[in-house]
């Protein structure tokens, strides 16, 4: 008896041990193919960074149908795991609709989708945001992708494989201080500050913003140098005016100091307001000066149009009735739409950015690394300059065989250690820390100026990519914030964009079909199970004993 009493009191004990030991050592283990629940390095070393409470909202909680139950589901998951990493994340699900005027009133659109069940269509308002708190930083995190061009199925995908990346960069905006310095051109006829200003004001959000004018480079040329030097990134946005030898200098030295740029350039003169004026207009080419200094970097913009079948739309007006104006949208072949073919963290999981008359765009051998991060589609063509373009053509038949010349590049990367274009040549000033060559820095080169620009309405600037007639939203906005971020990036969190998940979705269709199979199978099958074991319980049964 004694000995049985003890082997329960170890029996006990054990337990009690085992429980403890399980609070203390925690470890989960991933066994998807795809990793889809291990954690970067880069998101790791931004959760060590979080030294406070950092409270997490999350706008998911309700009655949805199984697509996006899968995606609160996901979120779920997710979160918890930032939690193991650090206990400082506290997270919880809101049901919107309780606070669905609260929510518009910061901002924070409803998504209307239309979904599939039992062969039947509806309507469903959800709210696919979260709120990160962190001391007195708010930043809203979008859980849906809003990418038009895709299924659903796929925009659910590239949410969930997006998870990472959204809640990372969010914590890591709201724990960090800004330090990185950008440097906006002012001057040679660029953008107006009315044009730059979506883009600008999320960029502020991340880094030290500061126009800069070349206009000094005349007068004092060292000191304006050494001023840009002070900058982490020059962001040059469709300069009109051709560019002095005392200008290109200046740059060029800034990139040979590491700096980096990101330019949007127009190497013709083509505009819309023009267009809609008279219906025509020449187009011809932009000389600004800096053919020579791209060339030494490894690539060419040429002084021509990409015509391009697969393009977004232009307004315009096609009568009155009742004296009112009607007006209605036409493919435009100049205002390409393009996607990538590569998976860069740049243009992964974006939607297609919309150009404005852009230019192709050569690369030439040299030592820098060059990747093409948008192209125009394989049915578009390039049309030589001097032209003329006109309105007309919209109404023309458009025959596919002439427009073979498709995927000229139209935005390049180029990495690497860049040699001065002012090499072997007499320099325009002296400069007391001229470099021949650069350490390893980067750039960005787009032949479009308009990409970077937002469109007025009531003469205020909209956000960056909305078509402001048809309401369509384009991808220019993350492109160019990823561009950014990848230009000074120095964490690795642009890198988590390319992480790419498979998940199984099911057939809706096949399953509507087949529902009344299946749900037969699931009950007639295992009640066959159920009376075969119990015949044969019962032969064996009576066999023994009869």
């Amino acid at each position: 008896m004694k000995n049985k009493y003890s082997k329960i009191i170890v029996f006990l004990i054990g337990i009690i041990l085992i429980n403890y030991i399980g609070s203390k050592i925690y470890k989960r283990f991933d066994l998807t193919e795809d990793k889809r629940y291990t954690l970067s390095k880069t998101t790791e070393n931004i959760l060590a960074n979080v030294d406070e409470i950092i409270g997490i909202k999350v706008y998911l909680e309700g009655d949805f149908p199984a697509e996006f139950k899968r995606l609160q589901i996901e979120t779920k998951l997710h979160l918890e795991e930032l939690k193991i990493r650090n206990k400082n994340i506290h997270f919880r699900f809101i049901n919107p609709i309780e606070n669905a005027q609260e929510l518009i009133e910061k901002g924070l659109e409803p998504s209307r989708l239309q979904v599939e069940e039992n062969g039947k269509l509806s309507e469903i308002v959800l709210f696919p945001f979260a709120e990160i708190n962190y001391k007195d930083k708010t930043e809203y995190v979008s859980l849906l992708k809003d990418i038009f061009s895709n299924s659903q199925d796929e925009q659910l995908q590239s949410s969930i494989q997006n998870l990472e990346y959204a809640f990372a960069h969010a914590i890591h905006k709201v724990t960090t201080v800004k330090s990185k310095k950008i440097a906006v051109l002012r001057g040679k006829g660029t953008l107006d500050d009315i044009y730059l200003f979506d883009f600008l004001k999320k960029l502020g959000d991340y880094y030290y913003l500061a126009p800069f004018s070349l206009d000094a480079v005349a007068e004092q040329p060292q000191k304006t140098a050494h001023q840009l030097f002070n900058y982490d990134l020059a962001i040059i946005a469709k300069p009109t005016e051709k560019f002095t030898e005392e200008e290109k200098y200046t740059l060029d030295q800034f990139v040979m100091q590491g700096g980096k740029t990101l330019w949007t350039l127009d190497n013709v003169h083509a505009e819309l307001d023009s267009l809609m004026q008279t219906g025509e207009s020449l187009v011809y080419p932009r000389d600004l000066g800096l053919t020579d200094l791209f060339f030494n970097y490894g690539v060419r913009i040429n002084p021509d149009l990409i015509s391009d079948l697969y393009s977004s739309q232009i307004t315009l007006a096609t009568g009155n009735i009742a004296n009112k104006t009607q007006f209605n949208n036409f493919q435009w072949n100049y205002f390409p739409l393009t996607n990538s073919l590569n998976n860069h963290p740049i243009n992964n999981n974006i939607a297609p950015v919309n150009f404005k008359f852009p230019n192709s765009i050569d690369t030439l051998k040299n030592n820098i690394t060059k990747t093409v991060l948008l192209q125009s589609s394989p049915l578009s063509k390039v049309v030589g300059t001097p032209t003329i373009i006109s309105l007309k053509s919209i109404s023309q038949k458009q025959d596919p065989a002439n427009f073979s010349n498709g995927n000229k590049p139209l935005a390049v990367l180029l990495e690497g250690a860049f040699k001065s274009a002012y090499s072997n040549r007499v320099k325009p000033f002296e400069l007391d820390n001229y470099k021949e060559n650069s350490t390893n820095t980067k750039m960005v080169v787009i032949s479009d100026g308009d990409i970077i620009a937002n469109e007025i309405v009531k003469g205020k600037p909209i956000e960056l990519g909305v078509h402001k007639f048809i309401n369509k939203r384009y991808g220019n906005k993350d492109f160019l914030l990823n561009t950014v971020n990848y230009l000074l990036d120095d964490s690795g969190l642009i890198n988590l964009r390319s992480k790419t998940i498979k998940i199984a979705f099911l057939n809706k269709q096949k399953a509507y079909e087949e529902a009344v199979k299946w749900q037969l199978i699931n009950i007639i099958f295992p009640l066959i199970i159920l009376g075969v074991f119990g015949l044969t319980f019962n032969y064996f049964r009576k066999k023994k004993y009869s």
